[in-house]
């Protein structure tokens, strides 16, 4: 996997995947590591403070809505004298995304730093990092890190000798997709089953165990340092205005060199692809899902138009999420690629909410009948009036995860799919697909 160690020390630079000892504390703090929480602890600057410099950054959450987090952390509750607590989403588990488990493994001090230095800021005393259930040495990896931090007082009582109190746990989740939405992932670290709750209340009201909470993104968390020692104007402008800083992007699929990207936010698509090596045999790029596999996917020549931030990604038509980019070739069947991850919807619905789970199953039988040859003309009329009735009717964004790919896929591949439902077979003939090796089997 190539990890390119780009603009950010903080995030990429010393993640060599060869190096037994680059995620380690002494080499962490020999290339910056911890002099942001030094400095604040030193200096005693305010909270709200170090709040204003992360949103002078215009830092956006790395996990996929992109909202700003410095205003994030502003909703936390100033006056309230009891617990609160500081969570981060590690639950990696959407196909596509694998940043956050190589930040954990290769540089997992970034984030421990990162979140207690939100913890200063919103005025908590402990953490809680949830990890994917099915990355253990990325956890068995946090624990080590957790323990050096805490044998050179960088967690615990009295940070430093500054005063300061913080507490950081990991918590080893279970492969539930779901346990990724915010409020799932609070009541599993709660013991209790992972399902949304209902919001109103949102968590930095009522959060764990009922307490004022602020999640983030393990990515986010990572930026944190940086930002405080290089001032949130000049990371603002790392990056383009409303989109601060570089952002790590995950490419797989048909690319030469699929892998871990960090590159400034605004960055050309096509230069992200080049970087990746390229289309892998030199062929057409097809299509490109630009932020993991609920992002709405876009057509080839759209993408090359697009640069890699929120705002260019949005007006194309579709959502910069996690920074998951799926590349796909000519050689890829749409409507194949399309059942594959309907499944993955069906199967990971928690079925809380009749939208979803009676929804997420009637799509993926109707797009499996039209893979398999049994497709009806009216499927999709069908399909695409099903959507709407998903999207924005359930208590999480699973249902709008699992609608929005089916109802771009039919907007922009429709011949496509009206072509296996006239003719029983698939567009693109059986040994051009094997060429390319199938979508599936090429991504990472």
């Amino acid at each position: 996997m190539a990890i390119l160690g780009a603009l950010n020390p903080m995030l990429t630079v010393g993640l060599d995947a060869a190096s037994d000892s680059a995620w380690r504390l002494d080499a962490y703090v020999k290339r910056g590591g911890y002099a942001a929480l030094k400095k604040i602890l030193a200096e005693k600057t305010p909270p709200e403070q170090v709040t204003a410099e992360v949103k002078k950054s215009f830092l956006r959450g790395r996990g996929g809505a992109g909202f700003p987090t410095g205003l994030k952390w502003s909703f936390m509750p100033k006056a309230y004298a009891g617990d609160k607590y500081v969570v981060c989403n590690s639950d990696e588990g959407e196909p596509g995304t694998f940043k956050d488990r190589d930040l954990l493994l290769f540089n997992p001090h970034s984030v421990i730093e990162g979140m207690i230095i939100a913890g200063y800021a919103m005025g908590a005393g402990c953490g809680y990092n949830y990890i994917h259930g099915e990355v253990w040495a990325v956890y068995t990896r946090f624990e080590e890190a957790l323990a050096e931090a805490a044998a050179a007082g960088l967690l615990g009582k009295n940070i430093l000798g500054s005063g300061f109190d913080f507490q950081l746990f990991a918590h080893h989740g279970y492969g539930a997709y779901i346990c990724g939405e915010e409020t799932a992932l609070l009541e599993s670290i709660e013991g209790k089953k992972g399902q949304p709750r209902y919001k109103p209340p949102f968590p930095a009201s009522f959060g764990l165990y009922g307490k004022p909470t602020t999640i983030n993104n393990t990515e986010t968390f990572a930026a944190v340092p940086f930002i405080i020692n290089m001032g949130g104007d000049a990371y603002l402008e790392t990056g383009k205005p409303n989109n601060g800083g570089t952002k790590l992007f995950s490419v797989s699929g048909h690319v030469n060199k699929p892998g871990n990207y960090e590159v400034p936010l605004g960055t050309p698509f096509s230069t992200l692809l080049e970087m990746a090596g390229g289309m892998r045999g030199g062929r057409q790029l097809k299509a490109c899902i630009p932020g993991g596999s609920s992002a709405p996917v876009l057509p080839g020549t759209i993408m090359m138009d697009c640069t890699m931030d929120y705002d260019s990604i949005a007006k194309a038509g579709s959502m910069l999420g996690s920074g998951a980019v799926i590349v796909m070739d000519e050689t890829t069947c749409m409507v194949k690629a399309l059942e594959r991850l309907s499944y993955f919807y069906y199967e990971e619905s928690c079925g809380q909410c009749t939208p979803c789970r009676e929804g997420t199953n009637w799509m993926y039988r109707i797009i499996s009948r039209i893979e398999h040859a049994q497709g009806r003309p009216d499927d999709l009329d069908l399909l695409t009036s099903m959507t709407p009735n998903i999207m924005g009717r359930t208590i999480c964004a699973l249902g709008d995860a699992a609608a929005m790919p089916v109802q771009s896929f039919v907007k922009h591949f429709r011949d496509e799919f009206a072509y296996h439902i006239e003719n029983k077979k698939c567009l693109v003939p059986p040994d051009v697909q094997r060429a390319g090796s199938g979508f599936f089997k090429a991504t990472v």
